[in-house]
């Protein structure tokens, strides 16, 4: 948050004193204090305050595998924050990657995006490593004896409908998907065409047809 660009406008004592002009920085001070400065116009050098970027402290509550915990954030008072948007979070416990599901303001007020100033909680899951829910029916198509499964793989693991997943003893072609309401880039709900393709992080159900079980006979 302290970092000093190379140029940074400011008005100059010696040629503009009342409008700002392009400054090239020319050192810093140890803690992001005083910027040596030599004006664009002029090359006068001399020393500016930087304006320093309010940052605020906001609690973060983090979804994985089934339980939940809370972290802090800083972010800069006037960042917008939105469902979707993803940060790494490192606290003492954990180092992940979370995206944001939803942001709740005073009064347990929730908005799909807000200034960081005006969030009381920003509520989380983590997309490092994910449990996707994987919907299988039979071959005949039958939906009376279909199952549920979770699969647990990285965030950018891939499903594409009409391909064959293995996890473990299940076998199963993709017939579709459901995409999770915090994903983007994504045109609409559900996918079905073969060759659709969604990233198991942004996947809320997968479903597809058992590749080894045929349809059930009493013979």
């Amino acid at each position: 948050m302290n970092d000093i660009p190379d140029r940074v406008p400011t008005p100059c004592p010696s040629c503009s004193p009342d409008l700002e002009t392009v400054h090239e920085v020319l050192t810093t001070s140890e803690g992001g204090g005083t910027v040596t400065v030599r004006c664009s116009e002029c090359a006068h050098v001399h020393k500016v305050q930087p304006e320093q970027e309010r940052e605020v402290t906001l609690d973060v509550v983090v979804s994985q595998d089934g339980e939940s915990f809370t972290a802090n954030v800083t972010a800069p008072e006037d960042e917008l924050i939105e469902v979707g948007d993803e940060f790494i979070l490192e606290t003492d416990e954990v180092l992940s990657t979370v995206r944001v599901t939803s942001v709740e303001l005073t009064g347990h007020r929730r908005r799909e995006e807000a200034p960081a100033d005006e969030i009381e909680t920003v509520w989380s899951r983590e997309v490092d490593n994910v449990a996707v829910n994987v919907t299988i029916h039979p071959q005949d198509g039958s939906r009376d004896d279909s199952r549920g499964i979770t699969v647990h793989v990285p965030g950018d693991y891939e499903f594409e409908v009409g391909t064959t997943e293995s996890f473990g003893e299940d076998e199963f072609e993709i017939d579709a998907y459901v995409v999770r309401d915090d994903a983007s880039g994504y045109h609409r709900d559900r996918y079905e065409m073969e060759g659709d393709t969604v990233l198991a992080k942004d996947a809320k159900r997968v479903y597809a047809y058992d590749e080894q079980t045929s349809a059930w006979s009493a013979w």
